[in-house]
């Protein structure tokens, strides 16, 4: 897994921030943990079959669940595009959610990391890859104002952003130093599958 360290995280911060603002994050018994959970959750996966290949040229036609065509040409990275036959079909998954845990100071710091993994298909298999990407970027609580009913968060690299929340009752929870950790995943998978008989 490769781990890349030093990007510009002011954009994946306001991103989340404006996710959160707008889901019941501080909401849950004030008597029970530190606010966590999943903002946003979303899984795709659309199929489609192989109506025309030409090896020489890489160019590929697909027909989506609604009669609809695409045609794209399959770079050179597509490991075994010889294997792919007329009426196989493609399926592609997409996942993506952006989670959020509040934390103690020395339980987190505050950055952004990102990890990526990817893979593909060995040669002789139908071609086959996926990928995933996740990005945590952890914010410290700088501000709490109780009356407004909002929370301030300064970013990684020093940028200030303030969402009001749903339930200012839960900013009993937290506290001026408190940590937000945010993390957003994002995967894909496209295989190929014979067709069937």
């Amino acid at each position: 897994m490769e781990v890349r360290r030093g990007f510009k995280a002011s954009a994946v911060l306001l991103c989340a921030v404006v996710a959160l603002a707008s889901c019941s994050m501080w909401k849950s018994e004030p008597s029970g943990p530190l606010p966590s959970g999943t903002l946003e959750e979303n899984l795709v996966t659309a199929t489609a079959i192989v109506k025309k290949i030409d090896l020489k040229t890489r160019k590929v036609t697909l027909e989506r669940a609604d009669g609809s065509h695409v045609t794209f040409v399959a770079g050179e990275q597509v490991r075994n595009l010889p294997q792919v036959k007329v009426g196989d079909t493609v399926t592609a998954t997409f996942y993506d959610s952006v989670a959020f845990a509040v934390k103690k100071p020395g339980d987190a710091a505050v950055g952004a990391v990102m990890a990526e993994q990817a893979g593909r298909a060995e040669p002789g298999e139908k071609p086959a890859a996926a990928g995933a990407r996740v990005t945590t970027v952890t914010a410290k609580i700088t501000a709490i104002d109780k009356k407004a009913g909002t929370v301030t968060l300064t970013g990684p690299d020093g940028e200030d952003t303030t969402v009001k929340v749903r339930d200012p009752n839960n900013l009993d929870r937290v506290t001026v130093g408190d940590l937000v950790e945010i993390t957003l995943t994002e995967a894909v998978g496209i295989a190929v599958e014979p067709q069937a008989k």
